[in-house]
């Protein structure tokens, strides 16, 4: 990775990531027969001042640097890199698409605990990273690598207010889905049976 970032327009660049990123975070929302529903779900939630700040920071900066960088941030065709990235890019779309559809088959007075969401507490924010990061890859650029740390260590101390106001909406219900899924990535936990 170039210490100095590279900045050329052309076709072949991280712009169509950036453009397979948000059709796969916009069209699932699109075409969602519960779309009341989803959006009702996705409203922002009463986040502490400071994880307000924090959270806007990762929508209104993170988001959008990244995506006008990524016009002038070349892909590095036939190299190992852009093999290695561009999967992990396809991944993460799969991941939001997934987690848009467990959300939109299910019901809002009821938190989402199926589908991707049975791996993941929060893929929504996991395919994200996993965007900026695969696209860091393919691009074998530091500063995309940079967004993705910058997105997870935001959304590492937002959260878990977001998980206070859950525990707060669904008790014992969310309790047991935090014990038995993990926060990013994991295996499923057995569900005990007693």
């Amino acid at each position: 990775m170039p210490l100095i970032p590279a900045f050329e327009i052309g076709l072949w660049n991280a712009w169509i990531i950036t453009v397979f990123g948000l059709l796969t975070g916009v069209l699932p929302d699109f075409l969602s027969r519960k779309k009341r529903a989803v959006n009702k779900m996705m409203v922002w939630l009463p986040y502490s001042r400071s994880e307000r700040i924090l959270a806007y920071s990762a929508y209104l900066f993170i988001m959008p640097v990244a995506g006008v960088y990524s016009i002038f941030l070349p892909l590095k065709l036939g190299t190992t890199w852009l093999y290695v990235g561009l999967p992990i890019c396809f991944l993460a779309g799969v991941m939001n698409i997934l987690a848009y559809a467990s959300i939109a088959g299910s019901s809002p007075a009821e938190p989402v605990t199926r589908g991707v969401y049975r791996i993941s507490r929060n893929p929504l924010y996991l395919s994200a990273f996993l965007m900026y990061l695969g696209t860091s890859i393919a691009c074998a650029s530091w500063v995309f690598l940079l967004f993705a740390v910058l997105w997870m260590l935001i959304w590492y101390i937002v959260l878990p207010g977001e998980e206070r106001v859950l525990l707060e909406q669904h008790r014992d219900v969310y309790r047991q889905y935090m014990d038995r899924t993990p926060r990013w990535i994991g295996i499923p936990k057995p569900r005990s049976r007693t």
